[in-house]
């Protein structure tokens, strides 16, 4: 049996991890800002019935 390795030198500029690491800045920051200070009951409750189904205490 013979097997085969690749390796895939890909590399990713600092430019690239800078754009990802904001863009998940903003999304977290959306997230909580949205989620966490909705007045909507619906989308309030949907996030505290996530948080208590992933085992994160909340109160």
């Amino acid at each position: 049996m013979n097997t085969a390795s690749v390796s895939l030198g890909a590399s990713v500029s600092s430019q690239s991890r800078f754009m990802q690491l904001a863009l998940a800045a903003l999304l977290g920051i959306f997230v909580v800002g949205f989620v966490g200070f909705s007045h909507i009951d619906a989308v309030h409750n949907a996030a505290h019935d996530y948080r208590h189904s992933m085992a994160f205490p909340c109160h």
